[in-house]
């Protein structure tokens, strides 16, 4: 699908390496290229958590650094900036770095109702033109080890792709018994609200 820009409009670059972003942005016919920020994620959020922020100012912050990070590189280019933070009764979750931290994310969480938040900001020559943040709040089933067992070994590694070790595009649907929220925000990107924004810019047809 070839999306329909203006002539004018400034090149849209995702600062992501997550192929669900990129899929979502495709999908909804936004020309774009993929430049991956490669921050040390870790060592943001534990610097943020040290000085007291709050989970949705984490996600916003780290959405914006990544985006200022390529921007440098990209005079005059729109680059797209998002982060997901989870949090769960006082506890923040990180991506799985391996298929047991996936499983021991998914024990954790079962049972249980948390809260998912997604920061995107918008990035041009260096400075955050516009951004925004979305929460979600997820129940997930009692789920019992030998399911976990099953789903782990049907999803393999791109479950580590997702803060909470789940793909709610395909079987991670199964994970769940009430979600509230955004679709394409749990997914990883506040969609509706981005596009706006790009359709201002001429990205997409108004």
């Amino acid at each position: 699908m070839t999306a329909l820009a203006e002539p004018s409009a400034p090149p849209v670059i995702l600062a992501s390496a997550s192929t669900s972003r990129a899929h979502i942005l495709r999908a909804a016919g936004v020309p774009h290229e993929i430049e991956p920020a490669n921050l040390d994620e870790a060592e943001v959020k534990l610097s943020l958590a040290r000085k007291g922020a709050p989970p949705p100012a984490v996600a916003e912050t780290l959405a914006a650094l990544k985006a200022q990070h390529v921007s440098r590189r990209h005079r005059g280019a729109l680059v797209i900036g998002a982060d997901q933070v989870l949090e769960c009764e006082g506890q923040l979750f990180d991506k799985p770095a391996d298929l047991d931290q996936a499983r021991a994310h998914l024990m954790t969480l079962r049972g249980r109702r948390h809260t998912l938040m997604a920061g995107v900001s918008l990035v041009c020559n260096g400075d955050v033109i516009w951004r925004d943040n979305d929460q979600a709040h997820l129940e997930m089933r009692d789920l019992s080890d030998d399911f976990i067992e099953w789903y782990i070994e049907q999803m393999g590694d791109p479950i580590c792709e997702s803060v909470g070790a789940y793909k709610l595009e395909g079987l991670g649907a199964q994970l769940f018994s009430a979600i509230e929220g955004d679709f394409f925000s749990i997914l990883g990107l506040p969609l509706l609200p981005l596009l706006g924004v790009l359709r201002d810019h001429g990205v997409v047809p108004s």
